[in-house]
């Protein structure tokens, strides 16, 4: 195994996205590829780790970059602050996932036709509106991700949705989990939401650790989540 990794340089528009490639130089052929999208706090070594991660499963492994410059929050107000412009603007958030999975086509590691994305808490809602809007990825997977719609156009999903829950995440109560699983069965595509019992928001993070506001890690829950999602990838990628 021989894993390179890289900043990546692309744009949306007049605005500069700074995102991180991995890749196995070992594998010369090109290779499915894995978005990552980032928490609230920006593009930043959980995400990269997680790009890595996926290099290491022989796919190119591309922690995108949604604030652009690679600007990342250091508390929560300021995580607020960046997320709060895209959470409140589907159709601006879209425009730079978009940007993304346009850049990961130009590179010359990547298959493109085998495309995927996954991501954490806001990353994760960034997972489910490129599925949403129709753009050809092979699977969108949500970790602890927020499930609330975008309110755009409707699209035909061509993803397999894979949405990983903690029951007791008090950013998505029981009715917001029901309300997905009616979308997707609308939208008639391949889904699945697996939710963990005794689980709270946050729980592939083993940094995260405020109980009392519903964000705790979870070992068992991160363990049973990541093996769900290599077979996944596994399943969709036909490898």
């Amino acid at each position: 195994m021989n894993i390179t990794t890289k900043p990546f340089e692309y744009t949306d528009g007049k605005q500069t996205c700074v995102g991180y490639l991995a890749w196995d130089e070992t594998y010369a052929d090109p290779k499915p590829c894995v978005l990552i999208g980032h928490a609230w706090g920006g593009r930043n070594g959980f995400a990269e780790s997680k790009a890595v991660q996926m290099a290491a499963q022989g796919y190119v492994g591309f922690a995108i970059d949604v604030y652009g410059d690679g600007q990342q929050g250091g508390n929560p107000s300021e995580n607020e602050a960046l997320m709060m412009p895209f959470v409140n603007d589907r159709k601006m958030l879209l425009k730079r996932l978009k940007a993304a999975y346009t850049a990961a086509q130009t590179l010359e590691q990547v298959d493109t036709d085998n495309i995927a994305m996954m991501g954490f808490c806001f990353g994760g809602l960034c997972a489910l509106d490129l599925a949403r809007s129709g753009v050809d990825i092979k699977a969108a997977i949500s970790f602890h991700g927020l499930f609330s719609p975008n309110g755009l156009p409707a699209k035909k999903i061509k993803a397999s949705v894979l949405a990983l829950h903690g029951w007791d995440d008090p950013m998505v109560p029981p009715a917001a989990v029901t309300a997905l699983g009616e979308e997707l069965t609308k939208a008639k595509c391949d889904w699945q939401i697996h939710a963990y019992g005794g689980t709270k928001h946050g729980f592939m993070v083993p940094e995260a650790n405020d109980p009392k506001n519903g964000i705790q890690y979870n070992a068992t829950a991160e363990k049973r989540a990541w093996a769900v999602t290599l077979d996944h990838l596994r399943e969709t990628f036909g490898a």
